[in-house]
This record gives structure tokens, C-alpha cells and sequence, in this order.
């Protein structure tokens, strides 16, 4: 079988009878020998193996359904990251735009990552749920998180067992912050329901791995440091369990594209700001309205925000749901710039908002080049021109990228 391209998902593809037929962990140019059944297929052996093709980082790589491209070489792997940017704005209409070369944003690694933990055959097992099926693939090694924090996970084992619950699995969130490891647990139920015995257990476990924080579902069990984040000049404490871009060096790229992007902007509008990501860096230069859904997230931007001082200008927030409230055109009508992060299914609504507002600048940040691609309409229909888009993956070796357009009229 001769593989053709690297497919939006990651699966190599190739030409079948009946249409397209999908292959993991091949590349293009590639003849492979395989099974095919219906639309898939399975590599048995390369017979004819790319120049692109290189050894996977990692031991469980085929099985952990964390990455999926770590045999292919960087530089056309990340040209092929460029590339579904493109895909998605041509599908839309927009194949004149410039798309930058994709920019990796790795970094030492990912500070962030969500591990599951489950007891299999009378064993503690963590790790993370193989590609297209629900069992859990046990890791021994991780060399996409950054070596301070893979250190601490492969050392959870202890902490999980004592957290599970009879049946079923949890869900550990893992953060690397400037004072050590916090770690969120989902799944575990409620900690006023644990026996003074295992609370017990759980506070010595996450001393002895020299935790900052240890919480159940939100409700902190151990606090042996404030878990702290520095954002310009902002030093933020998120809250157990809060989103935070995966890569401190992502998390720089996109933040100096944005503010870039809004050069020159004196009043910004910051859309689904989190906990202040862009908001805390663009308040040194600009007054700022931060808007986010999650109540704690705000409250921690807020904080962060007082406790900077004179260092920054005035930051003001709002807490709404954007998805199903979008800032009004009306309420935009004082701001000359704006910057919108919304979730991978994008915010079509708010564009059309922000579409007829005074705004003059605007960044764009996606994780979604579909979604993106889609709510810019709006935007060129009503006069915005879109000057730059850069691609930015934090994701290495997965079919996941990031991006921020610039916009401006």
C-alpha cells in the first residue's frame, strides 16, 4: 500500500476502492505492508520507509494515545502543522491569506497534563488512555512533559492508590507552577467523605513528593506552598484545576503575537480571559476589561492584577458566559481593541458582536483552524483584514495546533 499524505487527525492516508483508507504511524511516500478493514488499516512493516521518518522518543509510543507523530522528522512535521492552517482557510474561501511558518513552542516541555489512574489486576496504574479506545496505557516515561514534572508523575502511584475510589478511575491534573507541583483530582469524590485515616495518608504522600498543592474536585486538601505563575509583571496563584496554556514558551509565543497584534491599542477587551493570560501582559500598556465564565478564574486574575501595583494600567472584569452571552456591540463601544481565546469550538456569536463594534484591533487566538476559519467571515465581511497568521504548536508530535491572528481596519 503507498501512503499518499498525513491526514487533519494525524493517521497517514492512502487511496482505497471504496475511497480513503486511514493509517496510523505511517508517512507519505511510504509503501507499507497492512490489514485493512473498511477504512483502516494496520502497518504489519514498512517495506519502503521516508527520509522522514525517525526513531520515536518514546517506549509506549504506538500504544499511549498521547502522541501520534514522533516518527516523523520536525521540520516537514511542522510544515504539515502549516499546512491544516492553510486546509481550513481554503475549505472557507480564504486561500490568499499568508500563514507564517509554524512556530514550535515546546519549550522544556509541557507543565501541564491530565493523567488517569486506575487499578488494573490488583496494580495501581497511571497513565494515559490509548488512541480510539478506553483502556489506559501505564507510563514509565513522558519526554513531552518537562523533566520537573515528569520526575513528580512517575511517582504518583502511592497518592493515586490512596485516592481511588473502589470502582472506576480518576483523573489527575497536573501543573508545574514556579513553586512546584500542584495536582488536581477529579473523580475521587467528595474529602469530607475520607476517613481520617486516609486524609491522613494522602496529606504525608503529598509531603513526601514535596507537593505546592494537593485538591479534591476543586477543594484543597494540602497546601504546603501558594502555587504561583508569573504573567509580565503579574504573579498569578490559579485556582486547583485551572486552564493554562501546556507550554510556559507557548504561553509567550501567543501572548508577544497578541500583543503585537493590538500595538497601539489604549482600551482592550479581553474575551474568555481566563486568568489573565493576555489581560495581565496587555495592562502594561492599556486599560483592560477582562470577561471569563469561571468565577475563580477571574477572581485570581483579579488578585493578580491588585497585587502588581502601579506596574500595571486599570483591569476591570466581567463574569459571563460568552458562548451563550456574547460582550455586546453596545458594550464594545468604548474599546479600540480586543482579544477573543475562546474553546476549540470557537465563538461565531461573539465575533458577529465584536464585527460590529468600534474595534479597530484584534487577536484572534484558536486551537481550532475549523472554527477559526469560520468565524472569520464575519469579521472581513464588516471591514477587518487579516495582516498575519502564525501557527504556534504546544502540542508536540500530536495533529493538535494553535494560532493567533492579527486583524485590524
Amino acid at each position: 500500500m503507498e501512503i499518499s499524505a498525513v491526514g487533519s487527525r494525524g493517521d497517514s492516508t492512502s487511496e482505497g476502492e471504496n475511497g480513503p483508507i486511514y493509517t496510523p504511524y505511517a508517512l507519505p511516500g511510504e509503501q507499507v505492508r497492512a490489514r485493512v478493514a473498511g477504512g483502516r488499516a494496520e502497518v504489519l512493516e514498512v517495506l519502503r520507509a521516508s527520509p522522514e521518518r525517525q526513531a520515536p522518543a518514546c517506549r509506549h509510543f504506538g500504544r499511549c494515545g498521547g502522541c501520534q507523530l514522533q516518527h516523523w522528522q520536525d521540520q516537514p512535521y511542522l510544515a504539515w502543522k502549516r499546512e491544516q492552517v492553510i486546509d481550513a482557510l481554503n475549505k472557507r474561501g480564504f486561500g490568499g491569506v499568508g500563514v507564517e511558518p509554524t512556530v514550535p513552542a515546546w519549550g522544556e516541555g509541557r507543565r501541564r497534563a491530565a493523567l488517569h489512574a486506575a487499578r488494573q489486576n490488583n496494580q495501581v496504574r497511571i497513565g494515559f488512555i490509548e488512541r480510539g479506545g478506553a483502556r489506559l496505557t501505564p507510563i514509565t516515561q513522558c519526554p513531552v512533559l518537562a523533566p520537573q514534572l515528569e520526575v513528580v508523575v512517575l511517582k504518583l502511584a502511592p497518592l493515586a492508590e490512596l485516592a481511588l475510589p473502589s470502582r472506576g478511575e480518576i483523573t489527575m491534573q497536573c501543573l508545574l507552577t514556579d513553586c512546584g507541583v500542584d495536582i488536581s483530582i477529579k473523580g475521587a469524590g467528595r474529602v469530607d467523605l475520607l476517613h481520617r485515616a486516609a486524609l491522613e495518608k494522602l496529606i504525608a504522600e503529598a509531603n513526601a513528593l514535596n507537593l505546592a498543592r494537593l485538591s479534591f474536585e476543586g477543594e484543597v486538601i494540602v497546601a504546603r506552598a501558594n502555587p504561583t505563575l508569573r504573567m509580565g509583571r503579574a504573579v498569578v496563584s490559579p485556582p486547583p484545576g485551572a486552564f493554562l496554556q501546556p507550554t510556559a514558551l507557548g504561553e509567550e509565543t501567543l501572548a508577544r503575537l497578541t500583543l503585537e497584534a493590538l500595538q497601539g491599542s489604549k482600551r482592550v477587551v479581553d474575551l474568555f480571559s481566563g486568568i489573565g493570560t493576555f489581560a495581565l501582559r496587555i495592562a502594561e500598556h492599556a486599560e483592560v476589561l477582562a470577561s471569563e465564565g469561571d468565577a475563580e478564574m477571574l477572581t485570581a486574575l483579579k488578585k493578580a492584577a491588585d497585587g502588581a501595583g502601579g506596574a500595571l494600567k486599570e483591569i476591570t472584569t466581567l463574569r459571563r458566559d460568552l458562548l451563550r452571552t456574547p460582550l455586546s456591540t453596545l458594550e464594545m463601544k468604548k474599546f479600540d481593541g480586543a482579544v477573543m481565546d475562546p474553546p476549540r469550538s470557537g465563538a461565531r456569536q461573539q465575533a458577529e458582536q465584536i464585527a460590529r463594534a468600534p474595534i479597530r484591533k484584534l487577536a484572534y487566538v484558536s486551537c481550532d483552524p475549523a472554527s477559526f476559519a469560520r468565524d472569520i467571515k464575519v469579521l472581513i465581511e464588516h471591514g477587518f483584514t487579516l495582516t498575519k497568521i502564525t501557527p504556534v504548536d504546544q502540542f508536540r508530535w500530536s495533529p493538535h495546533i494553535e494560532l493567533v491572528g492579527a486583524f485590524e481596519r
